[in-house]
């Protein structure tokens, strides 16, 4: 599928579907996977109504109100990114910190033609957090969240590409967007479009993949390497970018390579000096070769893999005083759930978790099964004893599902 999507068709036949076709395409998940991810852009107009995400209000309420340090933001303008001096300032009286948004600085910048960009929303704007942890739930990939903030009739950014898929997600005003097809298809994150300057620019001039203007409640969907440019229309713009950090197969076999070689290192042959004057006959580097190979086939990635995704994302918030308050009054009938976005994983008698491990006795192993399974509702279908470590370890949140 290519090109525009067209309208995302009656709203009330998507009720009951999740982030990505109710909010962002219109398409069932397995359409999207089958013809669009990875594959190609997407244009979809008029996909939902993102007010209840964010807004203008959003954005001055973070830039004057929220005590933001850097690098919650960056300033770019015609392309350039501005020193991080030129928008910062001390924090005055009680806040020994010298590096927070100048509300007065940044409107100065955004009245001279620069673009604000808020980095990370996901941590400090809890309805784009929600949205992010939906779709990461959906997509299995990890997702975050900038927004874009463009003066009428400026720019910027010029042409590049991303080393991550996105969303784009118009929330205000207008913006006219360029995207051409990859000079490098699929790049690994340290493959940036800087590496490939001169083709990126060539590719530019010609004719565009898609040329439109992105109006309120309209998603763009980018794979990584699809090169574009945008530019604000005759009003203040703001657009959300959705970015899927996707795991690719190179990284798979990043993890295979290391638990080869890991296992390599219990191998009194591997560990062995070459001969001397370092040089490596034929028969060494076929024995290497041999056992490396041997430990590839045999190697279990699945715990390296799990930790490092572990490792990539951040459970949901946690309340502090919420918490204590449930741990205070746990009873047998108190609603209790596993936190939501934590990771959980049970490997042999060890609970890992992104906010930590734990060991557990045999006999508790199948009340832990069926809480990783969704089948707990109250702190005694556990027993208050297990309900309440897991409650202290933030693993256990209080409340309903």
């Amino acid at each position: 599928m290519t090109g525009p999507a067209g309208d995302s068709g009656d709203p009330g036949a998507l009720a009951g579907a999740g982030t990505l076709e109710r909010r962002l395409t219109g398409l069932r998940p397995g359409d999207f996977a089958r013809d669009v991810w990875s594959r190609t852009a997407l244009l979809t107009r008029r996909a939902s109504d993102f007010s209840d995400v964010f807004d203008a209000g959003a954005v001055d309420e973070l830039l004057s109100r929220r005590g933001l340090r850097t690098p919650f933001l960056r300033v770019a303008k015609d392309g350039t990114v501005l020193p991080e001096s030129s928008y910062t300032s001390p924090g005055g009286v009680g806040a020994t910190v010298s590096d927070q948004l100048d509300d007065t600085a940044l409107w100065r910048l955004f009245a001279d033609g620069a673009t604000l960009v808020l980095q990370a929303l996901q941590r400090t704007w809890a309805p784009v957090g929600e949205l992010c942890a939906g779709l990461s739930a959906e997509l299995g990939h990890p997702v975050q969240a900038n927004a874009y903030i463009t003066p009428p009739q400026s720019q910027g950014f010029d042409d590049h590409y991303d080393v991550h898929d996105v969303f784009v997600v118009q929330i205000q005003g207008s913006k006219r967007w360029l995207v051409h097809e990859p000079v490098h298809r699929d790049p690994l994150r340290d493959q940036p479009w800087t590496g490939h300057r001169a083709a990126v620019a060539e590719a530019a001039e010609g004719p565009a993949y898609i040329d439109t203007v992105l109006e309120p409640g309209d998603v763009l969907y980018l794979p990584r390497g699809w090169l574009h440019a945008a530019r604000a229309k005759g009003e203040v713009s703001i657009h959300l970018t959705l970015g899927v950090h996707v795991w690719t197969r190179y990284a798979l076999a990043e993890q295979l390579a290391e638990t080869a070689l890991a296992a390599l290192r219990d191998d009194p042959w591997a560990r062995a000096s070459l001969p001397l004057g370092a040089d490596a006959t034929a028969e060494v580097l076929d024995g290497v070769r041999e056992r490396l190979a041997e430990g590839v086939h045999g190697a279990d990635p699945a715990p390296l893999f799990h930790r490092t995704r572990r490792g990539q994302g951040r459970p949901a918030p946690l309340g502090p005083l919420a918490q204590l308050a449930a741990v205070d009054a746990l009873a047998p009938e108190s609603p209790v759930r596993l936190r939501d976005a934590l990771a959980a994983r049970l490997e042999g008698a060890r609970l890992t978790t992104r906010v930590g491990w734990l060991d557990f006795p045999e006999t508790e192993l199948p009340l832990l099964a069926g809480l990783l399974a969704g089948e707990t509702r109250t702190a005694g279908d556990l027993g208050l004893p297990l309900a309440g470590r897991l409650l202290r370890a933030g693993v256990l949140v209080p409340g309903g599902q």
